[in-house]
């Protein structure tokens, strides 16, 4: 007997929840890739390609896939998850776009490179995403139409693709937004393509499975996830974007300038400074500049007062 399958469960709330899971990691994951562009050295930008990898494979594509699975239900069973298998296509989604995100991000990006990696990634989030549900127990046989199935994996390959074009283009915040908002379209476009192509056959029997409910699950996942957000924002804020230091080297040169003592008449540079102006003592017109310099004292005349210009009176 066919079981009747249900996607959304809980309403608009788990793809609206799963879209915006997925626009928030392709920001960060866009995000460490203009900072692993601009690295000078290779082991920061292997460290920014790796959290761009946790960002886009952990966030953007394997959380989605889990909270849109929240909605996902089958009549007539209960579900479970298998913890190995579903830990497994988390590693499968964070692998795979490491090694697409290394491919573009090591030496000079070229179209060979783009399409490669593309290739390669979007097969392993594909892979990822049929993990994920090999790992789900409930008491029927799940099967998949081949149609949907082969169009997941294209649109998974054409979309990795196009993340990894933009991992090695985009710059500034509103590309970074606008291209997010388009993988996240991409990412929920393979996930909900793939899940049409399944079905269930119930069987008359329950088994008792041994794997997790999804509330088990989600605890570790939302920590997991806060975590992961706050120390890709954190590192980000800690290192400085090209921007940042062409905008300090900026307010340093000015700094330095307006310290700068100004140039001496030694140096040839301009005028002495004025003086102050020209003054008139007892010897007439006072060169520029020496009015206020002491003048030295005259020595009295013999027999004199000491009062230049004046001779004493003789005695009659």
């Amino acid at each position: 007997m066919s079981g009747q399958i249900h996607h959304f469960e809980y309403g608009v709330i788990t793809p609206v929840l799963s879209y915006a899971l997925s626009v928030l990691g392709s920001v960060l994951a866009l995000t460490c890739a203009v900072r692993a562009r601009e690295a000078d050295s290779t082991g920061r930008r292997a460290r920014w390609i790796a959290g761009a990898s946790i960002a886009l494979g952990g966030t953007a594509i394997w959380t989605m896939h889990f909270i849109a699975m929240l909605g996902f239900g089958v009549e007539g069973t209960t579900i479970r998850y298998g913890v190995p298998l579903t830990v497994v296509s988390l590693v499968l989604a964070i692998v795979s776009v490491g090694i697409g995100l290394s491919l573009v991000g090591f030496g000079r990006a070229n179209f060979v490179k783009i399409l490669g990696g593309g290739l390669f990634t979007g097969v392993g989030v594909a892979a990822m995403h049929y993990t994920g549900m090999a790992g789900m127990q409930l008491d029927g046989t799940i099967r998949y139409d081949p149609v949907p199935v082969v169009l997941s994996v294209l649109i998974a390959v054409v979309a990795a693709i196009v993340a990894l074009w933009l991992s090695v283009r985009v710059r500034g915040g509103w590309a970074i937004a606008g291209s997010a908002l388009i993988m996240g379209v991409a990412v929920n476009g393979m996930h909900f393509t793939g899940m049409t192509a399944m079905r269930v056959e119930l069987h008359s029997e329950t088994v008792r499975h041994t794997g997790v409910t999804s509330g088990t699950l989600l605890v570790p996942i939302v920590v997991g996830v806060i975590v992961g957000v706050i120390g890709l924002v954190y590192a980000m804020l800690s290192a400085p974007s090209d921007e940042d230091r062409a905008a300090l080297a900026y307010i340093e040169s000015r700094r330095n300038a307006g310290a700068a003592p100004g140039p001496g008449p030694a140096d040839g540079a301009g005028p002495a400074p004025a003086g102050p102006p020209a003054g008139r003592g007892r010897r007439g017109v006072i060169a520029a500049g020496d009015a206020f310099a002491p003048q030295p004292p005259r020595a009295p005349t013999p027999g004199g007062s000491g009062f230049h210009g004046f001779e004493p009176r003789k005695k009659t």
